[in-house]
């Protein structure tokens, strides 16, 4: 798999790439928070940060996913979730990671983490997950995240699984 590397001056570059894997993951889910139009507002608050990043995989000419996030200013967390007492220093939010289906459970999913998170200098690294997807919640203990709390940040949106690890030791 080849990586791709944006920064938030490409965002607007990348952005219906983002926006079209999106739509082909959630094809089938009817949950309006899911939308297209709903993912574009996540998509353009993270990717308006300037510490965004985003790493895209691609196989031949065709995407196989992304991850893309950006480092938490001081004190800064999660809506709706009190960041962990032990959890200090720069912190990286990684916002989204999505493989196509036709590439889910070939691998992709962990290089395309992996390769994200190396390139932060963060000290921790935290993500959400849909508290209703337990098997995705086991897959990122198994890469070395623990779960701290659930919270749903928005009206609309699921209960999500605050998960953390650490990168670096202080």
């Amino acid at each position: 798999m080849d990586l791709k590397w944006y920064a938030h001056t490409d965002a607007p570059r990348v952005r219906s790439t983002l926006l079209d894997i999106h739509d082909e993951v959630y094809a089938h889910d009817p949950n309006p928070f899911h939308t297209r139009e709903r993912f574009a507002y996540f998509v353009d608050l993270w990717s308006g940060r300037e510490n965004w990043s985003c790493v895209s995989g691609w196989e031949g000419d065709g995407p196989v996913g992304y991850a893309y996030g950006a480092a938490f200013k001081p004190g800064g967390w999660w809506k709706g979730a009190r960041r962990p007492r032990d959890v200090r220093g720069r912190i990286f939010a990684l916002s989204e990671l999505m493989v196509l289906p036709r590439w889910q459970g070939t691998g992709r999913a962990r290089p395309l983490h992996d390769a994200l998170v190396r390139s932060s200098e963060a000290d921790f690294v935290t993500l959400l997950v849909d508290a209703a997807h337990p098997k995705v919640r086991a897959l990122y203990e198994t890469w070395g995240y623990e779960q701290r709390e659930e919270v749903q940040p928005a009206d609309d949106s699921p209960r999500f699984a605050v998960m953390v690890r650490a990168l670096r030791s202080e």
